[in-house]
């Protein structure tokens, strides 16, 4: 069956004893993780000092931890297809795959990215089969390999060194049973937990033991608690509550604190279509940027970036060179001027500005062209590195872009933060669509000072209504009912909220709908692959059933839209 087994339960051979664990009960295993974090969510939160004090690792590792449950259930719901209820299950590989799949696309935070390899060292153990003391103690190998090699400085007295512990423990246990080797991990991991303080100068100043370490302990138990039937008992960490002799060697352990007195941001973002080569560069680079810096691959072609620093442009960019970025994230530690904010200089003259506008069809470059932007070519084709090269190129302080919807929000907003520096301010402004964007580029005006103007394009491509009529290429269901191909889809922002069987008619009832709301101008984009007589149709359309209404046509010659429609 492959991924897919008959459901035997997990083998028990001492009444609440477990000898293996399989993909039904490794994934209770993680609902009994997301318990403990959850209810030691507070006190690891408290214990968060390094490598930045902002007490959210219980928080992230829970975050992380639901999104790694969250993506095995999915996948057993989707793997059975209702035969789970029949005892068909995912195997422990399927589960735990899945699991570091989830957590490295939901990781958060430092600990979190971490969290992921722990996950991952547990999927490459059980591929054979399900979780046994043997796979366990490899899996506990595995991940420490894993974690050691993701950092670009290890920090002894963290999670790293709890867990090489725990596996060191696991690996020395006498004992051959699943729930012993648990045991011996779970306890190793507990005693060098209590030890990271006399690792981490930064740990004994505050009082605290090592938060992500904090988290594992409690995975590590969860575990036991699954074999043995009970979890061990610990002691609750409260900040300045160290043992007496916890610490004694201190004086002669390095700080271990990062200096963050640069280190504004947290930058994390996933990567793909990448390679070990681009990753080992993309990791030595962000070293060179800042510190607390996590690569990590969930195995399957998927990668997690994390690092603190002051440059969250810079960071941005060397993902944008090692491979395809998605799910940005940059959260500053500390207050500060938003980058999109930083008011240009201006001595009254004409600004050093331009308009940069991504444009697909020579009829509608022609038409940004004359307007006076400077054209990117757009297309599908399009990249967010493209984009910022095209930024890169131009000589101007002040760079207003006008994206026309070519790129997702998420890529652009990457590409703003790698732009901007000391010598450049870049604008992105809201343009969905390439008829926004002649309407934004209209009240232009280099007279006045960068964010002005900017406001005022951004109003006039806001208050243009824009939608589009295409011809179906498949049948697909849509949000208005199912379409066939060749019928008029009518496009109304992104939404289909017109298909009729004839392209035309899909194109008249388009424009009624959204001239209902009123409207004084309609501009047609004409695309390439538009029907001759198309435009003079509904225009037509338009002087029948809208008296008063100016008419625009241009020649766009845009694939994929037969016509592209504003209305102001």
């Amino acid at each position: 069956m492959g991924d897919v087994q008959v459901a035997t339960g997990s083998e028990v051979t001492v009444p609440g004893v477990r000898e293996s664990i399989d993909g039904a009960a490794l994934l209770r295993w993680g609902r009994t993780c997301l318990e403990g974090l959850e209810y030691r969510r507070e006190e690891i939160n408290a214990l968060n000092v390094f490598p930045i004090a902002d007490s959210d690792t219980g928080t992230n590792m829970l975050a992380t931890m639901r999104a790694a449950v969250r993506a095995a259930d999915v996948m057993v719901r989707a793997a059975a297809g209702g035969a789970e209820s029949a005892g068909v299950v995912p195997s422990a590989h399927a589960v735990a795959a899945a699991m570091a799949r989830g957590a490295t696309v939901g990781a958060r935070g430092n600990s979190g990215i971490i969290l992921s390899q722990v996950l991952r060292g547990v999927a490459e153990a059980v591929r054979e089969g399900p979780l046994t003391a043997i796979t366990l103690r490899a899996a506990l190998a595995g991940a420490s390999v894993l974690v050691r090699d993701s950092l670009s400085v290890p920090v002894e007295g963290t999670i790293l060194t709890v867990l090489e512990c725990a596996a060191n423990s696991a690996a020395s246990c006498p004992d051959d049973s699943l729930a012993e080797v648990a045991l011996a991990a779970a306890d190793g991991a507990a005693k060098a937990l209590g030890d990271t303080p006399s690792q981490l100068g930064v740990l004994r100043e505050a009082g605290v033991v090592d938060a992500g370490a904090r988290g594992l302990v409690v995975l590590l138990d969860s575990l036991v608690s699954m074999t043995r039937g009970e979890a061990p008992s610990r002691p609750d960490y409260v900040p300045g509550d160290l043992d007496a002799g916890a610490g004694e060697a201190v004086a002669a352990a390095e700080d271990g604190r990062p200096d963050v007195s640069d280190a504004h941001f947290e930058v994390m973002y996933l990567l793909a279509d990448t390679d070990d080569e681009r990753i080992a560069r993309l990791r030595y680079r962000l070293a060179e940027l800042g510190d607390s810096v996590v690569v990590v691959g969930d195995g399957a072609g998927i990668w997690s970036a994390h690092v603190h620093c002051a440059d969250a442009g810079a960071a941005v960019e060397a993902g944008l060179a090692a491979g395809t970025l998605a799910s940005i994230r940059i959260e500053s530690f500390v207050v500060t001027a938003p980058l999109a904010h930083r008011e240009p200089r201006w001595d009254g003259g004409p600004a050093d500005r331009v308009v940069l506008a991504v444009a697909a069809g020579e009829g509608a470059a022609e038409l940004f062209e004359a307007a006076g932007a400077v054209v990117l070519g757009g297309g599908e084709g399009l990249t967010s590195a493209a984009l910022l090269a095209a930024i890169r190129r131009l000589p101007n302080r002040e760079v207003l872009v006008l994206p026309n919807g070519a790129l997702p929000a998420h890529e652009l907003v990457a590409v703003g933060v790698a732009a901007r520096d000391a010598h450049r301010d870049v604008l992105l402004l809201p343009s969905g669509s390439m008829v926004q964007g002649l309407a934004a580029l209209a009240v232009h005006d280099r007279g006045r000072i960068a964010v002005d103007d900017a406001f005022a394009m951004s109003e006039a491509a806001a208050a243009t209504r824009w939608g589009s009529l295409r011809a179906a290429t498949q049948r697909a269901l849509t949000m208005v009912g199912t379409c066939e191909r060749g019928d008029g889809l009518g496009l109304v922002g992104q939404d289909v909220v017109v298909i009729d069987c004839e392209v035309r008619a899909a194109g008249r009832t388009l424009l009624d709908r959204m001239l209902g709301f009123g409207g004084e101008l309609v501009t047609l984009l004409m695309g390439a692959d538009a029907p001759d007589e198309l435009a003079a149709e509904l225009a037509a359309h338009i002087a029948r059933g809208f008296h008063g209404v100016e008419v625009t046509v241009y020649s766009g010659g845009q694939h994929g839209d037969l016509v592209q429609i504003g209305v102001e």
